[in-house]
């Protein structure tokens, strides 16, 4: 059963302030897509690395993959409009009787060990997320702006990626969102809960594997590098 990573890399950063989508953005010498691909390259346990683009920004991104040389990248997609298109054109492209880490290329610091997990635990699930505990207390609150509810902090997390799945059961959540015209979801794991389809199972993520929003978040990325 081949791993095969999947980098959604197709954003258009608009909130983090550049005349670029900041996965284009240096830090440490590297951009931060070449960050995220390091990370599933110097993986031994995934076989092949599929990108998906800004096809605005499509030059730039092969121009990163020709001067590393990268070994594992198998296809350079353009993305869609939305993350779930983004996400559906890489799915529809990755070969049968495989599995599927989805990640955000923003998430440039995914660890070894994140990485890791997702596939050992698609050894006995179907679907997996990663995630870590949540230290704040989360509130709901309505349209007005007023507190609806205060669900229990210990049964709430903060969503990472990657977000790993069997290929046939993704596909199977893309198939139906596209029937059904479904746009409005942030990640995969929202595909699988909204048409019932496996239970997803969670695996431990880690703080530095913080999704890259705002110049300020690499602030907090350069206290927790090692």
């Amino acid at each position: 059963m081949k791993n095969i990573a999947i980098i959604l890399a197709s954003g258009n950063g608009e909130r983090f302030g550049e005349n670029i989508p900041k996965q284009f953005y240096t830090f440490k010498d590297k951009t931060l897509l070449e960050h995220s691909i390091d990370a599933f390259e110097q993986n031994k346990n995934i076989d092949e690395i599929i990108l998906v683009t800004n096809p605005n920004f499509r030059d730039l991104a092969e121009e990163i993959l020709s001067k590393n040389n990268y070994k594992k990248i198998s296809k350079v997609l353009d993305g869609g409009k939305t993350r779930v298109d983004s996400s559906r054109t890489g799915v529809f492209e990755a070969p049968d009787e495989s599995n599927v880490l989805i990640h955000d290329a923003v998430r440039a610091f995914v660890t070894q060990d994140i990485i890791n997990r997702n596939i050992e635990a698609l050894k006995e699930h179907k679907a997996v997320g990663t995630a870590i505990d949540t230290v704040d207390t989360i509130i709901k609150v309505n349209e007005d702006n007023c507190i609806t509810e205060i669900p229990k902090r210990s049964l709430l997390k903060r969503v990472q990626t990657p977000q790993s799945f069997r290929i046939e059961l993704i596909k199977k959540a893309h198939n139906l969102a596209l029937d059904e015209n479904t746009v409005d979801f942030t990640d995969d794991c929202g595909l699988i809960l909204k048409y019932n389809l496996a239970p997803i199972h969670i695996v431990e993520g880690d703080e530095i594997n913080l999704k890259i929003t705002q110049k300020s978040d690499l602030e907090i990325i350069e206290k927790l590098w090692k």
